[in-house]
């Protein structure tokens, strides 16, 4: 029968973010269509650190109908506008990663081969001169919402923004049911998921299972037995360390990424309170030194007690097999590195939604899902190994390491294009635009060999006013705006 729906009973598996974001777009999106269950436990903790986003996650927002004011009242958020990199291609060094468009660009070539001759013209800024949102940050101010072309993410508190999506999907007729997952049923023909069985007795069945039950994969791993690829050789930190702290000073725009010995830590500000976190490769720092290292970083007195959090970094050989469909931490994991974790659960859902499985789960969706989910997961890879493998440090031998390792093939192509003429791309699978590679690139202090020649299309004088003016009205607007904190109060007051 053409039409025929033989999928509606969706099983999520675990909750936190990946769960509840899952519950929250399939109840917004295909409500009417599904009955949506949620199963968790309260006495399973979540990991809980994915405390920062990109720019993306307002696009998600609007697809589930989430308010921004809402939203940052009801998890503590405050406004990201990139992230500062200190001391990691030397000690010393810090660069932003920021969320804007670099200059202005043309069909032909990209703004930094401009930029590049007119640097070496002696009439061109540091090329974040020429970025809204990199000035922004830099100066702690900010200006966001209707009628503002600002490219920004956030900074959130992690169980209050599950906490809040959970309520939302109750609200639109997700049922969640408590309790832990005894084990998964199988049918004994297809080997397709059957149920989840509780440690009550009580059967959860389903048509189609999501696994959001982090590093442990029951669904996905345990249950169907897919394989994992281990990713070790080239992002080395298997641990990281998180705690809570007192706010010491305004909410800046930005999250701070700090460069040690043998990995680096994080601090993200929220409303009330600073998250922090250290990451780490154990092979060269144990778990004490670790945890002293971190409460010697902090600015403020703690609120919590230091967490450790053990991870591989890697992916499932396939995100969906059989009925079951993995989310999350179940998926893979790169690292906290470019607050890339709540964006692949977001786009998981979203490519979920796009192929959803009505007429049921054939080899055709699943093969189309499983190839978009592997090369993006592994172009984000390849970012993250950028940073590492961009290092001049010779101080220890974890950044030694780094700085020795061989690279995929696909980074060590871009990386070359980079070198030899100074070439960026973004393609279909891209999560990172070319403004990120190359502030990421030149930020690491990779200089390229060659450029694109267009610039010296421009007559000289043309080329200095041209730079004098988008460099006048990148400051007039930051000059504009009000600090971070200001604008936070009033906006989500």
């Amino acid at each position: 029968m053409t039409g025929e729906q033989r999928v509606r009973r969706v099983v999520i598996a675990g909750g936190g973010t990946a769960g509840w974001l899952a519950a929250a777009a399939l109840s917004h999106q295909l409500g009417k269509l599904l009955d949506i269950t949620l199963v968790e436990s309260d006495e399973i903790g979540t990991v809980g650190v994915g405390e920062a986003t990109i720019p993306t996650v307002r696009s998600f927002h609007a697809l589930i109908g989430l308010d921004e004011r809402e939203f940052l009242r009801a998890t503590n958020a405050t406004f990201k506008l990139g992230i500062s990199f200190e001391n990691w291609a030397r000690i010393g060094d810090r660069y932003i990663h920021s969320f804007g468009t670099l200059g202005r660009s043309t069909w032909m070539g990209e703004f930094h081969h401009f930029w590049l001759h007119a640097r070496a013209a002696g009439v061109a800024d540091e090329i974040g001169a020429y970025c809204l949102e990199h000035e922004a940050a830099a100066a702690e101010r900010f200006a966001g919402g209707e009628g503002q072309d600002t490219s920004y993410a956030f900074h959130l508190d992690a169980t209050l923004y599950a906490r809040h999506l959970r309520a939302r999907s109750e609200a639109a007729g997700v049922r969640r049911i408590e309790g832990k997952i005894a084990r998964v049923d199988r049918d004994g023909e297809s080997g397709e998921i059957r149920a989840l069985v509780l440690d009550s007795g009580a059967e959860v069945p389903g048509d189609l299972f999501i696994d959001c039950t982090g590093f442990r994969a029951l669904l996905l791993g345990e249950t169907l037995g897919v394989g994992f690829e281990d990713w070790g050789e080239w992002l080395q930190t298997d641990r990281a360390l998180a705690v809570q702290t007192e706010s010491t000073r305004p909410a800046v725009p930005y999250t701070r990424a700090v460069a040690h010995d043998a990995g680096w830590r994080w601090q993200i500000p929220l409303q009330n309170r600073v998250g922090n976190g250290l990451v780490y490769a154990s092979a060269f720092l144990d778990d004490d030194a670790a945890r002293e290292r971190l409460l010697a970083s902090l600015d403020g007195p703690t609120r919590t007690e230091p967490r450790l959090i053990r991870y591989r970094t890697g992916r499932r050989e396939q995100s969906w097999a059989a009925n079951c469909v993995s989310l999350g931490l179940s998926s893979g994991f790169v690292e906290p590195l470019e607050s890339t974790s709540i964006h692949l659960i977001m786009i998981g859902i979203t490519r979920l939604m796009q192929l959803f499985p009505f007429g049921g789960c054939h080899e055709g969706l699943r093969r189309r899902f499983n190839a978009q989910s592997r090369t993006e997961l592994e172009r984000v890879r390849d970012f993250i190994i950028l940073h590492y493998k961009l290092t001049e440090r010779d101080d220890s031998p974890f950044w030694r390491r780094c700085r020795d390792m061989s690279v995929p093939q696909s980074l060590a192509d871009r990386i070359a294009l980079w070198v030899e003429d100074a070439h960026a791309y973004q393609g279909a699978e891209d999560l990172f635009r070319v403004d990120s590679w190359v502030q990421v690139m030149l930020g690491q202090r990779l200089q390229p060999g060659g450029h694109h020649l267009l610039g010296r299309i421009m007559p000289d004088e043309r080329l200095r006013q041209t730079f004098e003016g988008m460099r006048r009205s990148v400051r007039e607007r930051v000059a504009s705006m009000p600090a971070h904190g200001e604008f936070l109060k009033r906006y989500a007051a």
